[in-house]
């Protein structure tokens, strides 16, 4: 018996790490780290973040950035106050000027943010009766 599930569909059960397509991109901004980071003229960027997971993002970028490059990004998660710091990313690929980012160096404060952001996001909102 074949599969009749859609490419996207089969794609995202396989995923170990789900990802979590965000209502409304929000920004970031990154840098280089490493010796990489000196060698180049421009050392980082802004960027607009479309969707997210526990171990990484899907970015959409001017910056000049490649597959490999270690970066260091801060996500600019909505609705909380301050900016979530992620000391040590990697970008494992690129199309265009949409990159894909494995979070490395994330800190028990910005695990837990982002696990309260990802669950808030996934949960539907209790409505309102009138």
């Amino acid at each position: 018996m074949s599969s009749t599930l859609p490419r996207e569909q089969t794609a995202t059960q396989l995923r170990k790490h789900p990802r979590l397509r965000v209502p409304a991109p929000f920004p970031c901004s990154f840098a280089r780290v490493g010796l990489k980071k000196w060698l180049t003229v421009k050392r980082g960027g802004l960027g607009v973040v479309y969707d997210v997971s526990t171990k990484g993002a899907r970015v959409m970028t001017e910056a000049a950035i490649t597959p490999g490059d270690q970066i260091a990004i801060s996500l600019r998660l909505p609705n909380q106050v301050s900016s979530m710091f992620v000391e040590l990313a990697t970008v494992r690929w690129g199309k265009e000027q949409t990159y894909g980012v494995e979070f490395e160096g994330l800190s028990p404060i910005a695990d837990m943010r982002l696990q309260k952001f990802l669950n808030r996001q996934s949960t539907p909102a209790p409505s309102r009766s009138a």
